[in-house]
């Protein structure tokens, strides 16, 4: 093999020469997860190939190892480290020589492990296959280098994640106490807003026909001028180069009819999917208001039947059109900023990813 293969495309300066190849077996040991039913509750973690599961008196290791799983999620490793124990589906890796744990866990994200699927049925892996993968490995000293780079970017990763997570908190618990009335906005002059009134959603919002707008889900392109929406969880279902379908009438809010997913929908846009309907708001309401309530008031998704035949039944409070704009904005600037940490967070996993291309042989 050229020993150009042998180096990455991108290293730190102080490095040079090739990397070696080695087998997984040469350098780390593989071990096997026990059943941990016989144990008493204590503060030992317990790790399956979903992460953590509970706590225990005892441990199968005291150490930095790399978890993968042995049956099941068999292409998500993960990284531990301390007193742990694992169970009868997730390996656990150790007695490592001349090769660093959090290295070897990079090295474990980079392995398509699902060419090594034993099974026809639920995924499997074994030991021996494991031992047999090949891996190319630098000293000692640039794994070392590599892994801390990394960890930072993973801390990155993980700070981002927290942050996005307490504004999702924060947003929940906000939204409550203003629909619950227990936060009142106050007019420009400081004065109070009026009572808000029940309305049934019939009053305050109508529904727009799909059947100009909609595409089968046949004819939907991955790649395309315009972006359709239906009813999943995504914003975006995909695309479609349909230019008599688009709706380009003004923001709108999407409701799944099957799923119960609310959409607030501010371009130009394709319908996908029987099952999404297209709601605007009656005169004097605000319609980012309306997505607002809509999403509060939503109704638990419970399998396969028409929702929003019973959504538009309930009775939704309804301030002054003045607080519904103040309410609009408010939670606005909060999905605002969440929207900025979700990019930024997204923006770190592609450079992580991009890092583990070229870092790496």
């Amino acid at each position: 093999m050229s020993k150009s293969i042998n180096v990455p495309k991108l290293r730190f300066k102080e490095f040079s020469g090739v990397w070696e190849d080695k087998l997984i077996g040469q350098i780390l040991t593989v071990g096997s997860g026990k059943d941990y039913k016989h144990l008493s509750n204590g503060d030992i973690p317990v790790y399956g190939t979903g992460g953590y599961m509970l706590s225990v008196n005892d441990y199968l290791y005291d150490g930095e190892s790399v978890g993968i799983g042995r049956k099941g999620t068999i292409d998500k490793p993960i990284f531990l480290t301390g007193k742990f124990w694992t169970v009868d589906t997730l390996f656990y890796t150790h007695s490592f020589k001349n090769s660093v744990p959090k290295f070897i866990y990079s090295i474990f994200q980079r392995i398509n492990w699902k060419l090594y699927n034993e099974a026809s049925g639920v995924p499997s892996l074994s030991k021996s296959t494991i031992e047999k993968i090949k891996i190319f490995i630098p000293s000692k000293q640039e794994q070392e280098k590599i892994a801390s780079f990394l960890t930072s970017v993973d801390t990155k990763i993980e700070q981002l994640t927290r942050k996005e997570a307490l504004l999702q908190q924060y947003k929940k618990g906000v939204m409550q106490k203003i629909f619950n009335q227990e936060i009142r906005f106050k007019a420009e002059d400081g004065s109070e807003f009026c009572d808000w009134e029940g309305k049934k959603l019939d009053d305050v919002l109508k529904t727009v026909s799909t059947k100009l707008y909609q595409i089968k889900n046949s004819d939907i392109l991955s790649e395309g001028l315009f972006k359709v929406v239906d009813q999943g969880q995504k914003t975006i279902a995909g695309y479609s180069n349909d230019t008599e379908k688009v709706y380009s009438s003004g923001d709108i809010i999407v409701y799944g009819d099957h799923t119960t997913i609310v959409k607030y929908i501010d371009f130009d846009f394709i319908v996908g999917a029987d099952g999404t309907k297209l709601l605007n708001t009656t005169k004097d309401n605000n319609l980012k208001y309306m997505y607002y309530n809509l999403v509060f008031n939503n109704i638990e998704a419970e399998g396969y039947k028409r929702h929003f035949s019973i959504l538009r039944n309930i009775t939704l409070q309804i301030p002054s059109l003045k607080e519904q704009i103040k309410i609009a904005n408010f939670l606005s600037s909060i999905d605002s900023k969440i929207e900025q940490v979700q990019k930024q967070l997204n923006f770190t996993k592609e450079f992580k990813k991009a890092l583990l291309q070229k870092m790496f042989v």
